[in-house]
This record gives structure tokens, C-alpha cells and sequence, in this order.
């Protein structure tokens, strides 16, 4: 496929997924004082009690335009499928002085982490107070493009350096990861120019990224002793597969065994767009771990 083409794939597979409206959740609850420090939940639809919990989150190179709207209609998709759905919002780029370039700013070091570390710590109470019929003993993570970094690094902070404030003194009670085409390896990503040079604007200058990668980066944060499943599209321009075979590379000098499922002729949005097929395989990755 030629780069025009695969560009003009690229850009309608994104009018699919962007093309639904947005679906409102059942509940939201705040898990911080900042307006984005919010979590919408969505209860499975046949209305089951006991359904494992998918925690969401969302995509957008960690850049404030993108926010968790365009992933509701995936939040419903998998309620749909009996998943409880936990849709997580976080801080993302915005104008701080030292950051800011000619477009949007990917990433707020270090607001980005503390809120998804906030989160997932106040989920437990959260699911018990908004969802209390779901399953909190049997929660996945999964996470699209930079959402999928998140979701990998949420279920690392055991293995993360000594010091850091997000670091746990054991592992996360996960059932596993499901990261959908994540930036899961800083070095591969940055030499791609993934997402216009997102990785660098997250972790800021020369300096502050080669001490600030090994907090940030999934592909330094291994083994993780959490079963982990990476989902990527064959002709994705976005995130290139490269990206997630690095990933699942280093888990293995690690001496960790990262599933990988390619989907082929599939790009970066079908992931996370209940109209494609994709989506469908996204979601029994998601039922293959939680029951």
C-alpha cells in the first residue's frame, strides 16, 4: 500500500471511530479536587451483577483536545459485552510556559501520572460506592495509543525506581493489561517521530527525558509479573507495529512473555471503534484475562 493510501485509510478509519456520538455514562465520580480528576462508569447493559471491570484509558498523544468523550462510545461498547467500565480522565498537555511549541502540548509532567496513580488507587472505593454489583477482585486495564502507555505503566509502578513517589510496595491487584497499539517503547517511538514528537513534549528536554524515561517509559519498567496482551493494527500509521514489537522485544530480555495479537489491514482507530471488527477482537483480549 502506497503512504497516500495508507493515509487515506488511515484518515477514514479515524472518521469511524470519531463519527459516534457520545454515550453518557451512569455515573461519574471525582477522585481529585481538578476538573479533569473525574471517572465515568458505565454498568454492564444486561445488567448482571459480578461482571469483571474494564478500566479505560483514553488516547490523544496525552494532549488536551482529546479527551474521554471519544472513547465513551468504547466504554458503552464493552458494558454492552458485560464488562462494568470505569472511563478514566486525567490531566493532560496544556500551556505551561516551559512546554509550549506551536501546537498542542502532549503531557503534563508530572500531573499526567499522578492522576492515573490517584485513580487506580481510589477505584476500589469508588466501584464500591457507584458500581457495587461489579466484581472489583477482577479489574483489567486497557488503554489506546498513549492511554495504552498508561494502562502498561499503571500496572508497573511495583517495578518503578526506588524514590518515585507512584511506585507500590507490591503489585497492583490486576487480572492483566490490554494495551491497543501503545506507545510502549520510548526509544522506538521517538525515532518515528510517533505522534508528531509526543514523547519528547511529555517527558520535556534532552535532560529531563533520559531522567524522566525511567518513570515513564514501559519498555523500562519490566518484567511486570502481570499478564499483558498488546492489540495492534498491521497497517497503522499512528503507531507503528514497530513500537509494540519493541515492547514485547524487551519483555522478552526481560524474561517476561508479552501476548501479541496483530490484526492485519487494520490501523490505529478500528481498535476502539465498536463499528469494526477490531473492536470485537479487542474485546475478547479483554475477556480472555477477566473471566
Amino acid at each position: 500500500m502506497s503512504d497516500s493510501a495508507a493515509r487515506d485509510r488511515d484518515a477514514a478509519e479515524t472518521e469511524s471511530a470519531l463519527s459516534h456520538p457520545p454515550v453518557a455514562p451512569d455515573a461519574s465520580a471525582t477522585y481529585g479536587s481538578h476538573p479533569d480528576q473525574l471517572i465515568d462508569f458505565y454498568a454492564p447493559r444486561d445488567g448482571r451483577t459480578g461482571a469483571p471491570v474494564v478500566v479505560v484509558l483514553h488516547g490523544g498523544a496525552w494532549r488536551a483536545p482529546y479527551d474521554r468523550q471519544h472513547v465513551s462510545p468504547f466504554a458503552d461498547f464493552l458494558a454492552r459485552r458485560g464488562f462494568a467500565v470505569a472511563s478514566v480522565e486525567y490531566r493532560r498537555g496544556s500551556e505551561i510556559p516551559q512546554q509550549r511549541g506551536a501546537g498542542p502540548v502532549a503531557g503534563r509532567w508530572p500531573e499526567t501520572f499522578d492522576d492515573v496513580a490517584a485513580a487506580m488507587d481510589a477505584l476500589p472505593a469508588l466501584l464500591a460506592r457507584e458500581l457495587p454489583a461489579a466484581d472489583a477482585r477482577r479489574i483489567v486495564v486497557t488503554g489506546h495509543s498513549a492511554g495504552g502507555q498508561l494502562a502498561l505503566w499503571a500496572a508497573a509502578r511495583h517495578v518503578l525506581p526506588e524514590g518515585s513517589p507512584w511506585r507500590l510496595p507490591a503489585p497492583p491487584q490486576l487480572r492483566g493489561v490490554v494495551a491497543l497499539a501503545p506507545i510502549a517503547d520510548f526509544a522506538t517511538a521517538v525515532g518515528l517521530g510517533v505522534c508528531s514528537g509526543a514523547v519528547g513534549q511529555l517527558l520535556g528536554s534532552e535532560g529531563d527525558f533520559a531522567e524522566r524515561a525511567p518513570y515513564a517509559d514501559p519498555a523500562a519498567l519490566l518484567p511486570t509479573g502481570i499478564a499483558t496482551t498488546v492489540v495492534q493494527g498491521t497497517t497503522d500509521v499512528d503507531v507503528p507495529q514497530a513500537v509494540s514489537e519493541a515492547f514485547v522485544d524487551a519483555a522478552a530480555k526481560a524474561g517476561e512473555t508479552v501476548g501479541l495479537t496483530l490484526l492485519p489491514d487494520v490501523g490505529h482507530f478500528p481498535l476502539i471503534d465498536p463499528a469494526a471488527d477490531a473492536c470485537a477482537v479487542v474485546a475478547e483480549e479483554l475477556a480472555q484475562l477477566a473471566w
